[in-house]
């Protein structure tokens, strides 16, 4: 057996790559970056030749910038929406019986602060979300093309491999150089939003038990847990005795995107995953890296 992993060098990729290994399948990660096969998703031609060379029982497209900044409008587009149509038409030409993975994301659900679930309506409220919510489309279209292609939504989800622009990864490196000897202060905005914190390796084992079943193909995948951004700070300060207040600033008047985003996961729960990782685990591994 062999996976193809559009977004190699992302966390996602890395987790899942990881994972496959783990199952025995041989992995073929891609990417525009890092040490992978050179590859874009937003080219067909690429795409195309990938599939033909391997033949994969697996395709994850999970390559994405995670950004919801209107100025990521095309490279969302490019990367998201014909990424997916170029995985999804490549394996129905070529390789129909392939499992294809798209990335959903908790972001193109309508949010009121109730948990969402796969079933709940979608909101197109930037650039991202309307690449994700095009994708998820196309995903259904196929399937009625007899491509299997499922779609997990994956909720804010955190590891050591996390870029320094997320605030769970800006927070722990800050910990990180304040432990070393920094008096540095760090800029928040609203550190009472709410969101989930899971770890990335949780989340690549259930984008694995979603693929590796044939009754359900979309299913909401996340703790269905939410913290602050400031049970983080007193997480992370607390493994170095420190407290957060001396090095924490708030911006005045800043607006969150929303409040609390939080998932509803019982029906990937019903196929027998659940998350292993804790926050305070999650914090003393990314402190700590």
């Amino acid at each position: 057996m062999k996976a193809l992993i559009f977004g190699a060098n992302g966390q996602d990729g890395y987790y899942l790559n990881e994972l496959c290994k783990l199952n025995g399948i041989e992995t073929i990660g891609v990417s525009r970056t890092g040490d992978w096969v050179p590859g874009d998703v937003a080219c067909y031609e690429q795409v195309e030749s990938l599939i033909v060379l391997h033949q994969p029982t697996y395709v994850f497209h999970v390559a994405a910038n995670s950004t919801t900044r209107h100025d990521a409008l095309f490279e969302n587009h490019e990367t998201i929406s014909t990424g997916a149509l170029n995985v999804l038409e490549a394996v129905k030409r070529l390789c129909l019986g392939a499992k294809v993975f798209i990335t959903g994301s908790g972001l193109q659900f309508k949010n009121t602060g109730a948990p969402i679930s796969e079933r709940d309506e979608f909101e197109a409220s930037s650039p991202y979300s309307i690449a994700r919510i095009q994708s998820v489309y196309a995903a259904r279209y196929y399937r009625t093309l007899g491509v299997r292609a499922y779609v997990g939504y994956l909720f804010h989800h955190e590891s050591p491999l996390r870029k320094p622009n997320h605030v769970s990864k800006m927070i722990a490196l800050a910990v990180q150089r304040i432990s070393a000897g920094s008096n540095e202060i760090i800029e928040l905005g609203d550190i009472d939003v709410q969101k989930e914190w899971a770890f990335a390796g949780d989340i690549a084992k259930g984008i694995y038990t979603l693929v590796n079943q044939d009754d359900v193909f979309e299913a909401v995948i996340g703790s269905g847990v939410a913290y602050s951004i400031k049970d983080w700070l007193e997480l992370c300060f607390g493994i170095i005795g420190k407290d957060w207040h001396d090095h924490v600033r708030l911006r005045e008047g800043f607006i969150p995107e929303y409040r609390r985003m939080v998932s509803d996961p019982s029906t990937i729960r019903s196929l027998g995953w659940s998350p292993d990782v804790r926050l305070p685990e999650l914090a003393k591994m990314m402190v700590g890296s």
